[in-house]
């Protein structure tokens, strides 16, 4: 987690700046926001924000923004003048810390921005497999591939294998192909020159230039441009980079980590990914099997789960009863991981009594966990005849609808099922992430209503963000 402080250093700001440190942060300190954003522009790059409310908030965004530089920002006030921390808000702060600072404010602040609590947690064969094979190649200075589902672990894989690398000391960079548009990716990835596009007032180091000596994760390769893809193929051939705008290679010694949870040959036949980009990035691949292919995984991970947000709640930690985790491992668990994980942090909130049992452990929509289990084959004869008129009558219902339609129904209740998650929808639907957005600006254009993601809200149009 790297922080950077902007405003005077004063006491109480100084305190603010220490139990960052403690919780892990590693913080850097400027006095003006026009520092800050120039610090930003050199590849000192920061996670998180946290700015003096007295300073121009909006300001500084917005000269970050015309950078295309994107970094949450917190505000900070020692007086805790109300209006200024609202006015710190509608600026653009996505929280507001008063000062004299309060630890716990601090720890959750840095743990909403920045989930770096993801330890590797395997107990089952399948996964230790994986496991072991990571631990072979981590030192190495190949390119690797990790494959599977959408909410595996490829991420937690990927810092797993930076933190037993030789590059562990220098940093991980993380870059989502998948949530930022093409036009800004290029510059996100290379960085730009002064006067490259409208708005470049300076130069923009990118994020192959942050990673220096470093990993660089490219999350969702299958999703980037086919043109960035043969300006990437380059970098890995050459170890240089070119800045937009730029007219002189620029020398990067980088190692790269990619993910993917489609298939890049399927992708490479179909003309989408290139060829020879994948034999440079495939040199190891680990495909991380699903959380149905690992059972015994899901009690170990759901004993975690329960740990960390009892600790972030603040509430009583529970055990998690012997029916309960029997439910647990019986659930399939389309979400993977990533599911799980959420199914346990309202388990925490929802369980009473000494033991968090199986009531307490309920799906998205707020039913229970059993609710999504297969039915035995030895079902009665009347809960069958419910299932199958059930199914005609959702059947008669399509009978005369357009396959246009049919497609937008299919993609919307998809999107509400994932309750606004992207990523997640478009894994479940088989089409690209790319795809999904264009389908959703095309419906909100029609004056449809759209989820927001990952909120469950729905916005009459669609954001760029990607969860």
């Amino acid at each position: 987690m790297r922080l950077l402080v902007v405003g005077r250093l004063s006491g109480q700001l100084a305190a603010a700046v220490k139990m960052a440190m403690a919780h892990g942060a590693k913080v850097n300190h400027v006095e003006r926001a026009d520092q800050a954003t120039e610090q930003l522009r050199r590849g000192q790059g920061a996670d998180l924000l946290m700015v003096d409310y007295n300073l121009d908030i909006a300001g500084l965004i917005a000269a970050n923004e015309l950078e295309r530089i994107f970094v949450p920002v917190v505000a900070c006030g020692v007086d805790n003048d109300a209006e200024k921390a609202a006015a710190a808000i509608r600026a653009g702060a996505k929280e507001f810390i008063p000062l004299p600072p309060d630890a716990d404010l601090i720890a959750a602040v840095l743990a909403a921005v920045a989930d770096d609590e993801r330890p590797m947690i395997s107990a089952d064969p399948a996964m230790k497999a994986v496991t072991q094979l990571a631990d072979q190649v981590a030192r190495s200075e190949a390119s690797i591939l990790i494959t599977g589902e959408s909410g595996v672990g490829k991420e937690v894989m990927a810092r797993y294998l930076h933190t037993n690398s030789k590059r562990a000391e220098r940093p991980f960079i993380s870059v989502n192909c998948a949530a930022i548009p093409d036009n800004l990716l290029e510059s996100e990835l290379f960085g730009h020159e002064k006067g490259a596009f409208t708005g470049a007032v300076a130069r923009r180091i990118g994020k192959f230039e942050e990673a220096d000596g470093g990993t660089l994760l490219l999350d969702e390769i299958s999703e980037m441009d086919a043109r960035l893809q043969a300006k990437l193929l380059r970098a890995i051939q050459e170890r240089v980079i070119d800045r937009v705008g730029g007219t002189k290679p620029v020398p990067v010694n980088i190692r790269i980590i990619a993910t993917s949870n489609r298939d890049l040959a399927k992708a490479v036949a179909e003309g989408t990914f290139r060829e020879d980009l994948l034999y440079r990035l495939n040199v190891v691949n680990l495909r991380l099997p699903a959380l149905r292919e690992r059972p015994g995984d899901i009690a170990v991970l759901a004993d975690h789960f329960v740990k960390k947000y009892a600790a972030a709640n603040g509430v009583p930690q529970r055990p998690i009863s012997l029916d309960a985790k029997r439910a647990l491992t019986s659930h399939r668990w389309a979400g993977n991981v990533r599911e799980l994980e959420n199914a346990m942090h309202r388990a925490v909130l929802l369980a009473v009594g000494p033991e968090i049992d199986v009531e307490a452990i309920r799906l998205p929509d707020g039913q229970p966990l059993t609710a999504g289990a297969s039915v035995d084959a030895g079902m009665s004869g009347g809960v069958a005849a419910r299932a199958a008129q059930t199914a005609d009558a959702v059947s008669r219902a399509y009978v005369g609808q357009t396959v246009a339609q049919m497609e937008k129904t299919l993609i919307l209740d998809t999107l509400s099922h994932c309750l606004g998650n992207r990523t997640h929808a478009a894994n479940i639907l088989g089409i690209s992430i790319r795809t999904l957005r264009n389908k959703l600006n095309e419906y909100a254009d029609e004056g449809t209503t759209i989820m927001a993601p990952q909120t469950g809200i729905a916005t009459g149009a669609y954001g760029s963000s990607a969860a």
